[in-house]
């Protein structure tokens, strides 16, 4: 999958274009329709599909207050587009310029760069350009001014409910793995980078991959059984015990919250990789131990719970 950074780029591509534009936090089953229509009709077409999205997300660019969490952070949408078959990714950064351009002339910017655009696909509920001005009646009004087929795609539900990022974000919090798998058709991860810690969890036999997690959503703190794939899911894939939480035992009750991992039966320096990190099932909460003895002996019996789950990476 190619990554470009520059509408005037796509004047690159020579075959016929299919667009599929949103700011798709979370890749989820509503976002995956939207993009699987461009990427089946570029697939029919012998053409290229491409997914423009944004970063950061427009809310964030543009509100002075806090934000919620991603779902997914732009890395991690990035793995998860190419696992999707999506040909290219037009990547825009989304600052407050960018948010004035009325919305007739960034179509027509797509429209001019393109050698052949054919489709541009959006949700039918998207709007877009200064002031969200833009829908998919103007977007149709467009393609017939400009030759090529605006296709807006409904809404996916499930159990009677819209599928959203904001949906998802209050099931992960809660913990309702279930509940996200089934918005997401996939299994709940985040990406995380391998940073430095304090080398404590050596100390008693349990090395740890202390994660920079990249402003994604953590479900509760606790104890967890998961699946790790290591430089974002291209490499190897193993099973872990993840603790997620402020560490109490090591920090005291003012710790920051951290996501850690131990992987079973794994030995290699990893710092300055991606994991990616499934939550498999919770195990227990977090809770502060007497020392370090006893804590060693939990994460031994975390360990094999874990085993006794017969996983596979």
């Amino acid at each position: 999958m190619e990554l470009i950074n520059d509408i005037k780029s796509l004047s690159s591509i020579s075959g016929a274009t299919y667009l599929a534009i949103g700011v798709f936090d979370g890749l989820h089953k509503g976002h995956q329709e939207v993009i699987g229509c461009a990427v089946d009709a570029a697939a029919n077409a012998g053409g290229i599909a491409v997914v423009i999205t944004f970063d950061p997300h427009p809310r964030a660019a543009l509100s002075s207050g806090p934000v919620p969490r991603l779902l997914t952070s732009t890395r991690h949408k990035m793995v998860l587009l190419e696992r999707l078959g999506v040909d290219q990714v037009l990547l825009i950064h989304f600052d407050e310029p960018f948010s004035r351009i009325p919305a007739d002339e960034f179509v027509a910017q797509l429209a001019s760069a393109c050698q052949d655009l054919r489709q541009i696909t959006v949700g039918s509920d998207w709007s877009f350009g200064y002031k969200r001005s833009g829908d998919l009646e103007l977007l149709s009004r467009l393609g017939d001014e400009l030759g090529f087929d605006a296709v807006g795609v409904p809404s996916v539900r499930a159990e009677g409910q819209v599928i959203s990022s904001t949906l998802i974000r209050q099931a992960v919090e809660k913990g309702d793995f279930s509940i996200v798998e089934g918005l997401l058709g996939r299994k709940y991860t985040v990406l995380g980078t391998v940073v430095e810690g304090k080398r404590l969890g050596r100390t008693i036999g349990y090395p740890t991959a202390n994660l920079s997690v990249h402003n994604e959503k953590l479900p509760p703190s606790g104890v967890y059984a998961v699946r790790v794939a290591l430089d974002s899911g291209k490499g190897d894939r193993h099973i872990g015990l993840a603790n997620l939480g402020h560490r109490p035992t090591v920090e005291g009750e003012q710790g920051l919250r951290l996501l850690e991992v131990y992987l079973l039966d794994f030995e290699q320096e990893i710092y300055g990789e991606d994991l990616e990190i499934t939550f498999v099932k919770f195990l227990r909460e977090e809770q502060k131990f007497d020392g370090l003895e006893e804590l060693k002996t939990q994460i031994a019996a975390d360990e094999m719970q874990v085993r006794q789950l017969e996983l596979q990476a």
